[in-house]
């Protein structure tokens, strides 16, 4: 781990640094040609079609600077992966543009680079290329992914239709509290509780295993960036329908519950807080059977929390059928 001090930390040349640390890890990739050149060079299956998403990590925003670097690299990596999981895609390669504050040193770099190296092994995906500067202000890196899908098969935001069952995968609500934990609030909580939460809001889990076979029946998916609430009402503006949430049906993990329980209260903080990416998508009804399938054989739970109705907006009901109040819905920069 790495943290400011008064001494000035090492510095290596820009080349260097590409060199010594991020051309190895576009081995696998011939069109990188090694970081030595000016772009890359890819060939996307026939009959398929490119996937582009891009996500910027900011220091004190998505992640703090005391976490162990190699979690920061693994952590910007796997946000982008979420997005492609979400269209259904498979990963082809990534882009990296760092934009480093002089408080990093060549130690930061390896650890970051290594987390990096090991989540390209497990999810089968190289560097391609990419930027390096300096900066007077926070840490700052950015991550374009690339992914291919068959061509015509892509999941939009857009293809909601009244009638259509809500569905999000895995739980919500943990990162948000383990980011509430780390941020020093004295919540009372098992300490197993309170590693699981902090680990869900460090290294986020990308669905790619079953975002694939979710595309096939999907009508509209995205991932769970900034809260369930506020991605699904992305998804209620985009296909001009109106999405109801059963409070009571929103899956929480026994880690959430052992700090905040399982009362309405609990279930709104876990609808509106961010950095969850799991998939939150809808399906025509006649693909529950389809889902539960899905769920049985990657591991990864798919719970019905909701339906999609005529109208507009998204409406968050407690167990008497009324709406509840929901001021914050979720995360906004702006």
């Amino acid at each position: 781990m790495t943290n400011p001090s008064s001494e000035s930390p090492r510095r290596i040349g820009e080349f260097e640094l590409i060199a010594k640390y991020f051309a190895p890890l576009t081995e696998g990739s011939p069109g990188a040609l090694g970081l030595t050149d000016d772009a890359a060079y890819l060939r996307v299956p026939a009959g398929h079609e490119l996937v582009a998403t891009v996500d910027a990590l900011v220091e004190g925003v998505h992640f703090l600077r005391d976490d162990l670097p190699a979690t920061i690299g693994a952590k910007a990596l796997r946000v982008n992966l979420s997005d492609l999981a979400a269209k259904g895609a498979v990963p082809l390669g990534y882009l990296l543009a760092l934009s480093l504050p002089a408080w990093v040193d060549e130690s930061w770099v390896a650890q970051f680079a290594a987390g990096l190296s090991d989540d390209q092994l497990r999810f089968a995906i190289p560097l391609l290329g990419g930027d390096t500067t300096t900066t007077p202000g926070p840490l700052v890196i950015s991550i374009t992914a690339l992914g291919h899908l068959a061509a015509g098969k892509a999941v939009h935001r857009s293809g909601a239709r009244a009638g259509d069952i809500v569905f999000v995968t895995g739980s919500v609500g943990d990162a948000g509290a383990g980011l509430d934990l780390l941020r020093g609030n004295q919540l009372a909580a098992p300490e197993e509780s309170r590693a699981a939460l902090v680990a869900r809001y460090r290294l986020p889990e990308p669905r790619l295993d079953p975002g694939q076979p979710i595309a096939q029946v999907a009508t509209a998916a995205l991932d769970v960036s900034d809260g369930l609430i506020a991605d699904l009402n992305h998804i209620a503006q985009t296909s001009r329908v109106r999405i109801v949430v059963n409070a009571a049906q929103i899956p929480l993990s026994p880690a959430f519950i052992a700090v905040y329980g399982d009362d309405l209260a609990a279930r709104v903080k876990a609808a509106t807080s961010g950095d969850d990416y799991e998939i939150a998508f809808t399906a025509p009804a006649s693909a529950r059977g389809a889902i539960a399938l899905i769920a049985a054989e990657t591991g990864i739970p798919v719970t019905e929390i909701g339906r999609v109705e005529a109208g507009e907006g998204i409406a968050l009901l407690d167990s008497r059928g009324n709406v509840v109040p929901v001021t914050h819905p979720g995360w906004q920069h702006f």
